[in-house]
């Protein structure tokens, strides 16, 4: 449910769980999820189905999981205007009630860290207890599962077979991958330049005034490394001094920052190249996202809109969580099998 691009059906296919159906109301979604995973995609509000719908896909399985991502700007620390007047605050309980049609065994949600706070996710974590599910949630950081990012996310896992929980992080903190590790050999661009080979690896152009911004910044540093005349009048108030993390360069030795929507735009977080004078590519942002270096986004031939595809990876869950969370799955089922043979 919520599939978006494919991120977590990705990952839970990696690590083995066969997944047969992604939901989602944005057609956009359609093109990369079936042309990179083997699972059927049903364009629909999830308003608007029934739980039969699902029932029927998951006809022949030994184990039923059921999936889903709700869209977490509702619960975002960047929104601060959504409150439960939002239509999507509620559809949290839109998947809880297809818990609910559907009975199956595994249930699995991921989300923004906001959403612990509400009482939707309250409500949505008694009413799995109520019905015999053992639950754990947590908020995690995926840099210490190997996400070249830092990028916190709140994790839930349930099961009405038995006590399951989230795999221990696999990477430490001097262990963890890095912007150079994930994107350090793509190769060289210039701003508004488009790579012959991979369409996707093209960086936005930059005005006359962000190009000299970006090469007075310096990796890991912000615009208040900048000459006072390049400081954008919004930041010279007191008001914007408090946002730091815009118009800045990426580490090659630090995860980077959070992937956004807009990732794409120098000006809209710390997005801009370690050492290439350009905000980051689609391709790079993709990348750090842990899609595969050839995930298809848009048919070939089709001009790419990097609203639109940055929107797709901005909100994807990264595929290496997703592997984390079908790993830990795999674990729970593949331990209550041996308890079963030593009975």
């Amino acid at each position: 449910m919520f599939c978006g691009a494919g991120g977590l059906t990705r990952g839970l296919e990696n690590s083995g769980i066969e997944v047969k159906l992604g939901v989602d109301i944005d057609p956009a979604c359609a093109y990369p999820y079936t042309e990179n995973n083997a699972a059927r995609f049903l364009l629909k509000s999830v308003e608007e189905m029934r739980g039969d719908e699902v029932v029927d896909t998951f006809a022949g399985a030994n184990l039923k999981l059921l999936a889903g991502c709700a869209p977490c700007q509702t619960f975002s620390s960047y929104n601060q205007k959504a409150n439960s007047t939002d239509r999507r605050w509620w559809l949290l309980l839109e998947f809880g009630r297809f818990v609910r049609e559907t009975c199956p065994e595994l249930v699995t949600m991921e989300n923004v860290p906001g959403l612990v706070e509400q009482n939707v996710f309250r409500d949505f974590v008694d009413d799995l207890k109520n019905r015999g599910y053992e639950v754990d949630y947590r908020v995690v950081n995926c840099a210490d599962y190997g996400l070249p990012q830092q990028r916190s996310r709140l994790v839930l896992l349930a099961s009405r077979l038995g006590e399951i929980e989230l795999i221990p992080p696999t990477h430490s903190e001097s262990e963890r991958r890095t912007v150079h590790h994930a994107i350090g050999d793509l190769p060289p661009l210039k701003a508004g330049e488009v790579d012959s080979r991979d369409p996707l690896h093209q960086s936005a152009t930059l005005s006359p005034i962000n190009l000299k911004r970006i090469l007075a910044s310096r990796p890991g540093g912000s615009w208040r490394d900048w000459p006072r005349e390049l400081v954008a009048d919004c930041h010279k108030k007191d008001s914007g001094k408090t946002y730091p993390s815009v118009y800045g360069r990426m580490s090659w030795k630090e995860p980077a920052p959070t992937m956004t929507t807009q990732f794409y735009g120098f000006g809209n977080g710390r997005f801009g190249h370690p050492e290439q004078n350009r905000a980051i590519s689609l391709r790079e942002g993709a990348i750090l996202q842990s899609f595969p270096d050839g995930y298809k986004f848009t048919p070939p031939g089709e001009p790419i809109s990097k609203k639109t595809i940055g929107r797709l990876i901005g909100n994807a869950v990264p595929v290496i969580l997703g592997e984390v969370i079908g790993r830990s799955i795999q674990d729970h089922v593949n331990r209550l099998d041996r308890r079963t043979d030593k009975n």
